[in-house]
C-alpha cells in the first residue's frame, strides 16, 4: 500500500472518528437539556404523588408545612423495623409540631417485609397506617392492603385510624387475645404488622422531642 493510500485511509478515519464523536456530544447534550428541562416537572409530580400517600395517614388540613422538606433522618431503627437510614416527616402547624409520618418496616411477613408509613398526632397518638409495600399472599395475606382488601366498606387497616392508647395485651390479634381482627387462615401477616405499629408508636411516643427537633431537617 502506497504511502498516499495510507494518508487516505488515516484521514477518512480520523473524520469518521470526529462525526461519530460531534454526535455522541450532540445527543448528549441534548439529553442532558431534556433532562433538566423535565426534571422540576417529574420532581413535582414525584411530590404530589406522595403527598397524596401520606394524605392516608395524616390529613392535610392538619399542617400547612411541606413534611417532605422537612424530614428527619433517622440511623437504622430496630424499632422501627429499619436495617438501614429512615426519615420521619415532621408536620407543623404555624411552626408548631402538629404531627409526624414515620416509615416503619414489619420485618416478620409471612413472605418477608412489610413497608409501611404510620402517621401520628404531635403527641404521638396513632391517627393512621397504610402498607406502602409487600409481598404477602395474594388473596390470603394482601388483605392489609386496603386496594386489595375485599371489605371496602371498612379495610382492615382502618382498624388503626384514630387508634386510642391500648395496653400491651391489647396489641395482639383476637387470636391471640388482643383487639384487632384477623381473616381466617391468614394471621402471620396481621401479626406482623400489629407488632411493627405497636413498636413504632412506642419509639415515637419516648422520642418526640428528638422527632420534632429542628437540627438535622433535610431536603428530598
Amino acid at each position: 500500500m502506497s504511502t498516499a493510500e495510507e494518508k487516505r485511509i488515516f484521514r477518512v478515519s480520523i473524520e469518521t472518528s470526529l462525526t461519530l464523536l460531534a454526535f455522541v456530544v450532540f445527543f448528549t447534550a441534548v439529553l442532558a437539556w431534556c433532562y433538566l428541562f423535565t426534571k422540576p416537572t417529574i420532581e413535582a409530580s414525584a411530590k404530589e404523588e406522595r403527598l397524596v400517600v401520606f394524605d392516608q395517614v395524616l390529613p392535610r388540613e392538619l399542617y400547612n408545612n411541606d413534611p417532605i422538606t422537612d424530614a428527619l433522618k433517622l440511623p437504622p431503627e430496630p424499632a422501627l423495623g429499619q436495617r438501614f437510614p429512615s426519615l420521619a416527616y415532621r408536620a407543623r402547624m404555624n411552626g408548631k409540631p402538629a404531627g409526624l409520618i414515620i416509615e416503619a418496616i414489619a420485618p416478620d411477613g409471612y413472605s418477608g417485609d412489610i413497608k409501611m408509613l404510620i402517621g401520628l398526632d404531635a403527641k404521638g397518638n396513632l391517627l393512621s397506617v397504610r402498607i406502602i409495600e409487600h409481598k404477602e399472599t395474594p388473596g390470603l395475606g394482601d388483605y392489609i392492603d386496603p386496594k386489595k382488601d375485599r371489605n371496602k366498606n371498612r379495610p382492615w387497616i382502618t382498624q388503626f385510624d384514630n387508634l386510642p392508647a391500648l395496653s400491651d395485651v391489647q396489641w395482639h390479634v383476637k387470636k391471640d387475645g388482643g383487639q384487632f381482627d384477623a381473616y381466617a387462615g391468614a394471621t402471620i401477616t396481621p401479626r406482623a404488622v400489629v407488632k411493627a405499629v405497636h413498636k413504632a408508636v412506642t419509639f415515637a411516643k419516648a422520642n418526640l422531642t428528638l422527632l420534632f427537633a429542628p437540627a438535622n431537617s433535610i431536603s428530598q
